[in-house]
Parts: C-alpha cells; structure tokens; sequence
C-alpha cells in the first residue's frame, strides 16, 4: 500500500511553499498539506490535526511545521510511520529567543507587519542563493496573505513550545533532517544536534541555502523526499 504523505507548513506559510512537491509526489501518492493556523499553542493544533488525518501516514514539516510534527510522533508514535523535518528546531526556547519575539509580535499587531517583514524576517528567511528575490517575493505573498495576527499568535506557539529532546530519543521510523547550510532561523549546527539524537536519522544539507529550502532548492528538496519515502521501514 502507497503511503500517504502529509506536509506541514512553517511560519507565515500555507500550502504554497509546498507547490513542486505536491505537483511531483501526487503522482504516486496521496498528498496532503494540513492546517497550522488552527490553534493557540502546538499541542492544540496537534491534537486537532490528529482527529482528521490518514490512520497512518508519512509526515514532513518545515519549522513550525515540524515542531508540530515531532508533537504529532509524540502523540502518536504508532501513526507516524516515517518523518521529516526541515529547517526544524526541537528545543524549547532559550529566555533570548523567547524575548526577542516580542518586539516582532508587538510590531505586527500595532500595523507595522510589512515594515517587519522587510526589514527582518525576509533577509533572515532567505539565504543568498541564486533564487534569493523570488523566495522572498513568494514568502512575503503568503505572510500578507496569512496577516498580522495569524503571524502573532504562530510566534506565540512558538515561544511556548516544549522541549522534544525525550520524543527524539524515542524515535525509530526512518527520519530525514534537511537542513539549509545557511539557514538563520535554525542554524545548522542545532539541526545537526537534533540529527545525533535521533537513532536512525539521517542529515542532509542543502548548500547555499537559508530557511526556506523548498522555495530556494525545491528539486533538491524533492530529490531528499523521495530519498526518504524509499527507506525501508524497519532500519534494525
């Protein structure tokens, strides 16, 4: 049986980000990109996504999207039978991350949203690679279309995330970590730590690439997918 494929997207993302994997992935599976505006906290967007998605299925995320994804193998192991996680960071805030959203949310709930975006969250966003205007161009569509207060209340979940140290050492479905080398938001070296906690994971690294890796390097990125659809499930 083909294993359906469920795709979360990261901050200020919808079902865009993923365009070139689901045009190239539905070929030969169910692809479906889930909600991650449904919810004030992690947990709350989780357990909703749960009630709706495939009894068992494979589950790629990108940032935010991923840290709902290691909350949804927390939650149920048994259904995730193989994960993703792209650009992802596992550990809870530290006390200067947590701070430093703040101003950002405070910013965008007082109608400065576009100012933000340009000035901060783009340039981070993005790496220097030769796609750098058209992601960022692709990303601030889909932030403008999401808004100020979806934006603020994401990095509000954020903030109050939990630490998934625990549910990465419990993991034994196959795993792919897909890391942008110039990634801003979640440097390599924290993707490579969340890599060496899990037993079976592997790590792969996309080159002149920041955070936004399907918008930078999609067929990289779906070259990577196909690659982890095709491990075995039983890697013991």
């Amino acid at each position: 049986m083909v294993e359906p494929l469920v795709l979360l997207p990261g901050l200020m993302c919808d079902a865009r980000v993923w365009t070139t994997q689901l045009t190239v992935m539905s070929y030969e599976r169910p692809v479906t990109v889930a909600p991650v505006c449904t919810g004030d906290r992690l947990e709350e967007i989780a357990s909703g996504l749960l009630s709706s998605l495939p009894s068992k299925f494979a589950l790629c995320g990108h940032g935010m999207g991923g840290c709902i994804a290691l909350e949804l193998a927390r939650r149920a192991p048994d259904r995730v039978i193989r994960l993703a996680l792209l650009g992802t960071n596992a550990l809870m805030d530290t006390p200067q991350e947590a701070a430093d959203r703040e101003p950002r949310m405070i910013g965008a709930k007082a109608g400065r949203f576009e100012q933000l975006l340009e000035a901060d969250l783009l340039p981070r966003y993005v790496g220097q690679g030769p796609r750098r205007a058209q992601a960022m161009t692709d990303l601030q569509e889909m932030a403008l279309s999401l808004g100020p207060d979806i934006y603020a209340r994401q990095e509000r979940a954020m903030q109050r995330r939990r630490d998934q140290q625990a549910t990465l050492r419990k993991i034994t479905q196959p795993v792919l970590i897909l890391a942008g080398a110039e990634d801003q938001v979640v440097p390599l070296k924290r993707q490579e730590f969340v890599a060496e906690l899990i037993p079976y994971a592997k790590l792969s690294v996309l080159e002149n690439t920041g955070h936004m890796t399907m918008l930078e390097e999609p067929e990289g990125v779906t070259e990577a997918l196909f690659d982890w659809m095709r491990q075995p499930l039983v890697l013991r």
